[in-house]
C-alpha cells in the first residue's frame, strides 16, 4: 500500500521500489563481462576499479521493466550458498539449451542446490561461483527480459511479504507457507521471489537488494518507516546511502530518492 503525507500543498510518497540488486565480486571486470554476455547487457563503469552497472542498452535508471546490477569490488571469498539470487529466462526447450550451452562457454558450471532429477529449471554458479537459475520457458516469463525474477531464500514467506508488500509499492501475486510473489506495480520485468528454506543465514549476504524512494520521497522519514516495519538499520560509515536488514536479516539499501 502507498502511503502519501502531505507536505504543504503537494503529496510525498511514503514508499520505495527495488531498483537493483548489488553483487560482490573479486575480479570485477571479468564476472561484470560475464553477466554483460549472459544477459546481453552493457557495462557503465561508475567508479573504476570499485563499481560497475550491467544493464540494458539505452537504460534509463529507475526503470521497472529491468532489475540492473551494481557490482562491487571485495576481497572477502564466498563460503556459502547465496541467500539471493537471480532466475534467467527462456522462450522454449531449445533456447533454455542453448542458452545454457553458452554460459557454460563464459565460464558458468552446472550445481546440485537440492533441485532432483525432475527439476524444469537448471541451476549454475558464474566464474566466482554465485549461483543462479536457467529456467524453462512458460507463460509467466514470457515478457519479463533475460532476468525472470529475483529470488531470496527466507524461513517464512508470508512474512516477508508483510514486510516487502509494505516496504516498496510492488504488487503481491501470492503468499504461501512455501513462496510468495511480487511484481513491480507497472505489471513490467521480473519478479521479486522469496522461497522456503532450511538454511539458516551466516555470514552477510553477497548479493543483496537495493530500493530508492522515488523523486519526491523523504529519507530519513522512510529510514523511520523501514524501522517501523521490523527492519533494523546497519550504521556503517563514510557511505552515501542507507544500510538495513530486513526481518530475517537479510541486508539491502536504501538509496537517495530519484
Amino acid at each position: 500500500m502507498i502511503r502519501e503525507l502531505r507536505r504543504g500543498v503537494s503529496l510525498v510518497r511514503m514508499v520505495t521500489r527495488l531498483v537493483h540488486i548489488t553483487m560482490k565480486a573479486r575480479d570485477l571486470n571479468a564476472l561484470g563481462d560475464f553477466w554483460a554476455q549472459a544477459l546481453g547487457w552493457g557495462v557503465i563503469v561508475e567508479e573504476p576499479g570499485v563499481v560497475i552497472n550491467i544493464e540494458p542498452e539505452g537504460f534509463h535508471y529507475p526503470d521497472p521493466a529491468a532489475i540492473s546490477i551494481d557490482m562491487v569490488v571485495s576481497a572477502e571469498p564466498k563460503t556459502v550458498k547465496n541467500r539471493v539470487h537471480v532466475d534467467l529466462a527462456t522462450t522454449s526447450t531449445a533456447h533454455q539449451a542453448e542458452l545454457v550451452a553458452r554460459l557454460t562457454e563464459l565460464g558458468a558450471k552446472p550445481v546440485d542446490v537440492g533441485q532432483g532429477d525432475d527439476a524444469s529449471w537448471i541451476p549454475m554458479a558464474d566464474p566466482e561461483g554465485n549461483e543462479f537459475c536457467v529456467l524453462a520457458p512458460g507463460p509467466l516469463v514470457q515478457d519479463t527480459g533475460p532476468i525472470a525474477s529475483v529470488v531470496v531464500d527466507c524461513a517464512d514467506p508470508r512474512a516477508m511479504a508483510r514486510f516487502w508488500g509494505e516496504a516498496t509499492d510492488w504488487t503481491l501475486l501470492k503468499a504461501t507457507d512455501e513462496s510468495a510473489a511480487f511484481r513491480s506495480s507497472t505489471g513490467l520485468g521480473p519478479y521479486l521471489q522469496f522461497l522456503r528454506t532450511p538454511d539458516v543465514k551466516t555470514v552477510w549476504n553477497r548479493v543483496h537488494l537495493d530500493v530508492r524512494p522515488y523523486a519526491d520521497g523523504d529519507p530519513d522519514a522512510e529510514a523511520a518507516r523501514l524501522r517501523a516495519l521490523g527492519a533494523t538499520k546497519i550504521e556503517l560509515d563514510g557511505i552515501g546511502w542507507q544500510v538495513f536488514a530486513d526481518p530475517e536479516g537479510n541486508e539491502f539499501c536504501l538509496l537517495t530518492p530519484r
